[in-house]
């Protein structure tokens, strides 16, 4: 097992620079999630650890030792890609010892590791077969063994669960936590699902042009992310933002003018915003109440609006809603088992002060009340 520690990293190609100066530290054992959109940077990075890609400038440290200029080979690393890359004509066990055999191991060093982590990965009794003759599921397996004979310091997992279906990727999440607490090695894994992000990660890493946004546990970064970029990233459904106009603010609580013209409370700080400026008040769905009753519907208070399409998800329903001056539909989370509005019908938004959120015109989020 071995830490790893980036300081300034920064990738150009040529005059495009794609890393912008990433400060970063991975303890020694602990699982991190690289997430962010598509080009964000994320994979880059994971290739720049590996030795897959030269780094433009900065430090990277594996284990306390400087690998810049070290050959991947060198590095104590192994990598998981998205593609499997297994060879065809060889069975699973020659394809999981094959950089053994190249390294010279002796046969029945070889026969030992890939025998433990076939037990490891519940494939021994596929050991004989090609992969032509397996899974999705199953082939994915047979690539993580591959990396695990090996005996890395470090796991570097590129999107390795987006070739299969969401039951399969599913149940393979859960057996990499599993894999992870049984090696105890450190790993890193770049993903652009949230929810792997959430599931997986002991420290997520949020990314986005290049640049970290937010690095925390994965309770921190949803409950107090720092941006809107980073809350409205995590969660999914993701946050409802709307647009609104500081009205005023007594202590710990700002009073917001929406686009509807009504008024409403947020606990936040916002000693240092100045009254009239442009913020944007961010609400999750499992925090947005829905007050559907026509008689209170039609009376004073909450936010009014227009139920657009109504989601039954089984344990949940998801209710989309449109409020006059916001150019995207709000999401509501209603338990299943309780009663949901029509599409077309009117209701008013309601919510907790204590759990929303509040973003300044920059996008960063005020100190949050609680």
């Amino acid at each position: 097992m071995a830490s790893v520690r980036l300081r300034g990293i920064q990738k150009s190609y040529g005059d495009n620079l794609v890393i912008k100066g990433v400060d970063l530290d991975v303890e020694d054992g602990q699982f991190v999630v690289f997430v962010g959109p598509s080009g964000c940077g994320k994979s880059t990075l994971l290739r720049m650890i590996a030795g897959l890609e030269d780094i433009s400038a900065g430090t990277l440290e594996l284990g306390g030792r400087p690998c810049n200029g070290v050959d991947p080979a060198r590095r104590g690393i192994a990598m998981v890609f998205q593609s499997y890359a297994l060879y065809p004509h060889m069975t699973v066990a020659d394809n999981m010892g094959f950089a053994l055999k190249l390294a010279k191991v002796a046969k029945a060093e070889i026969a030992e590791r890939v025998g433990r982590a076939a037990a490891i990965l519940q494939i021994d009794h596929l050991l004989d077969r090609k992969p032509k003759a397996l899974s999705g599921g199953q082939r994915q397996r047979v690539a993580i063994g591959r990396a695990i004979v090996r005996k890395p310091e470090v796991f570097l997992f590129d999107e390795p669960l987006s070739n299969l279906d969401a039951a399969l990727r599913a149940q393979t999440r859960v057996e990499l936590a599993q894999l992870h607490r049984e090696l105890g090695s450190t790993m890193i894994y770049v993903t652009h699902d949230q929810v792997e992000a959430m599931t997986l990660g002991q420290k997520i890493v949020v990314f986005n042009g290049g640049r970290i946004e937010q690095a925390g546990t994965p309770l921190d970064l949803y409950e107090r992310p720092a941006n809107r970029f980073v809350a409205g990233f995590l969660g999914s459904p993701r946050m409802n933002f709307i647009p609104a106009v500081l009205a005023g603010e007594e202590g710990a609580t700002a009073r917001l003018r929406l686009p509807d013209g009504s008024l409403a409370e947020v606990a936040a700080d916002v000693a240092q915003a100045r009254v009239g400026a442009a913020l944007t008040l961010g609400i999750r769905p499992e925090h947005l109440r829905l007050q559907f009753d026509p008689a209170a519907a039609a009376g004073p208070g909450g936010i009014p609006a227009t139920v657009a399409l109504v989601e039954y998800l089984g344990d949940v329903t998801l209710v989309h809603v449109r409020v006059d001056g916001v150019d995207a539909t709000l999401a509501a989370k209603v338990q299943a088992g309780g009663a949901a509005p029509a599409s077309g019908s009117r209701v008013r938004l309601g919510f907790d002060p204590a759990r929303a959120y509040l973003f300044d015109e920059a996008g960063l989020a005020f100190i949050s009340r609680t």
